[in-house]
């Protein structure tokens, strides 16, 4: 029996952001050189990690540099002189440590294109083009969104293309991290969406949003022995990880309370007026206002956050909305709050 994996863009990108992920890459390349994994590559894909690789590896290498460099100035500027220059030496430290880290992204992006070698790229033929612009054409997944997944559809159809052509016991797995566009959408997103859930029988075609868990399953001695061979062992989220999953949930919070205002205006349930008439009006007929320029501040902010968070901000079902605040507080009260802490 092998194992046939069609490993998402999304996963090959995720991999080379965390330093914790090489030993997943190295058991991953021991059971291709084993003949117990053999790797499904459509062409899109190699060109989607090639396109996008440099710019995982700056992020992740500028997001950890500039949250050290914030600590360090803070700690110069801020920190009592008393053993102020111990703390320094420390962080010093931690700042070669961060440069092991970079050497880390670097290792695991050559570890993926040499993985990528040991299977023959499959092109997007005329037929596996169709099938993905039928899709679209139908709005079924990956199209049921509001966005072009025309590359997104040409890797799960020439999955399908696979599948129909299995032979024997093989077992093949379809893994992403793309969730929105492949798995259930306000529901377990470890299953598939159903557009694409017949296609899924849990036994030899399956869906998986977690790699190593999926690699485990037939190989969890080899993983336990690469593991320890990395002298790999479970460490927190790097404090730069926390700070940047903040920023981004805080974001999308504050995004979809905003529409709450759009639709109070748009309802004639607040108005917008000139700060001189807000200025002139009583404090319980200003609940009902809006000021002109806070109103065109506030759009512009919104503007600004669709453009950094493309795709990102909602709308959100109330489950999805329940997640994202319960992740927001959850990560605020690791860096310091008080439980339900969620002001944006």
């Amino acid at each position: 029996m092998i194992l046939r994996l069609l490993i998402d863009t999304s996963v090959w990108l995720d991999l080379t952001r965390d330093p914790r992920h090489l030993p997943l890459l190295d058991a991953l390349f021991a059971m291709t050189k084993a003949d117990e994994v053999e790797l499904i590559l459509p062409q899109t894909i190699l060109d989607e990690f090639a396109r996008n690789r440099d710019r995982v590896m700056a992020s992740g290498r500028a997001s950890l540099s500039s949250h050290f460099k914030r600590v360090k100035d803070a700690i110069v500027q801020f920190g009592p002189e008393e053993g102020r220059d111990e703390v320094l030496g420390h962080l010093d430290e931690i700042d070669h440590r961060i440069a092991v880290g970079g050497e880390a992204i670097s290792e695991a992006v050559v570890l993926i294109e040499k993985l990528f070698t040991t299977t023959e790229p499959i092109p997007a033929s005329e037929n596996i083009k169709a099938r993905a612009a039928d899709r679209a054409i139908a709005k079924v997944a990956p199209f049921h969104r509001q966005v072009n997944s025309i590359g997104d559809s040409i890797i799960i159809e020439t999955y399908l293309d696979v599948v129909a052509q299995r032979k024997g016991d093989d077992v093949l797995a379809f893994v992403t991290h793309n969730i929105h566009d492949f798995s259930q959408k306000g529901a377990d997103t470890r299953l598939p969406h159903p557009d694409l859930a017949k296609h899924f029988d849990g036994t030899h075609s399956r869906y998986s949003t977690n790699l190593g868990a999926l690699l485990n399953e037939y190989a969890s001695d080899l993983i336990e022995e690469v593991t320890i061979d990395r002298e790999y062992s479970q460490v927190s989220r790097a404090l730069s990880e926390l700070l940047e999953a903040e920023e981004k949930l805080n974001t999308q919070i504050w995004y979809g309370r905003k529409w709450g205002i759009i639709d109070a205006v748009a309802s004639g349930k607040q108005k917008r007026v000139p700060r001189d008439v807000w200025e002139s009006s009583t404090p319980e007929e200003r609940r009902g206002m809006i000021v002109d320029e806070i109103w065109d501040g506030m759009i512009a902010a919104m503007k600004s956050a669709e453009e950094r968070y493309l795709d990102q901000l909602g709308p959100w079902t109330d489950f999805e909305w329940g997640m994202i605040n319960g992740k927001l507080s959850a990560i605020r009260w690791v860096l310091g709050d008080e439980w339900d802490m969620l002001d944006t």
